[in-house]
């Protein structure tokens, strides 16, 4: 579930606590979480209304200045069922604080290395962690199918696997494509034998979409 940079900065400031979608069929579901730039965003219920149902101060609360806006951009993708969700911010990504952690003990760089090797050996196409990490590091903010065409790879599943990296607070996600956070280049540097360092890209760099 996506959300308008105006819209996260509203659920941040607690002014927007609602989102209307028009889905074939729902993408979040009640008591689960949406990670978003801002952090974590609680999903309190999901339920499908009609348009009539919707009051004149429910948009506001989604972020709208009118009933008749929201209802306009509804039109605009008439498939499906209309829904409403009731949401609020939790708190921080903590894949934010994860991936800024690069000072790995010995023991916690054998774990995360032996995690990698657990999503290696249940993958269907190979070992592919190492060449991922790796693709990123030379290829920072670069788009996601040009780097899965350097893999012959099919860009969905590609950035499934970048995600699952993330998950592991070892690459960030830019405006365009992705660099290794610190971590991720100490589990690199770990995986080809160098030193870690700040990278070519390291710094302020790209843009963070978290």
């Amino acid at each position: 579930m996506l959300f308008r940079r105006q819209t996260l900065d509203g659920i941040a400031a607690g002014t927007v606590s609602l989102a209307f979608r028009r889905w074939v069929r729902p993408r979040v579901r009640r008591d689960g979480t949406v990670r978003t730039a801002i952090g974590v965003v609680q999903i309190d219920a999901v339920d499908v209304v009609d348009e009539a149902a919707v009051t004149a101060e429910q948009p506001l609360r989604a972020g709208y200045p009118s009933r008749d806006e929201l209802l306009a951009e509804l039109e605009a993708r008439p498939d499906g069922d209309l829904y409403r969700i009731r949401l609020h911010l939790v708190g921080p990504d903590p894949r934010v604080e994860l991936r800024e952690r690069a000072d790995l003990t010995d023991g916690e760089l054998g774990e995360l290395i032996g995690r990698l090797g657990r999503l290696d050996r249940a993958s269907r196409h190979g070992a592919w962690t190492g060449a991922v990490l790796g693709l990123i590091d030379k290829w920072p903010a670069t788009r996601a199918g040009d780097l899965a065409a350097r893999l012959d790879r099919d860009t969905r599943l590609f950035m499934l696997d970048v995600r699952k990296l993330k998950n592991l607070g070892l690459t960030e996600s830019l405006d365009t494509g992705y660099r290794l956070s610190p971590r991720g280049r100490t589990v690199l540097a770990r995986l080809s034998g160098t030193p870690s360092g700040p990278g070519p890209h390291g710094g302020s760099g790209p843009r963070t979409r978290r």
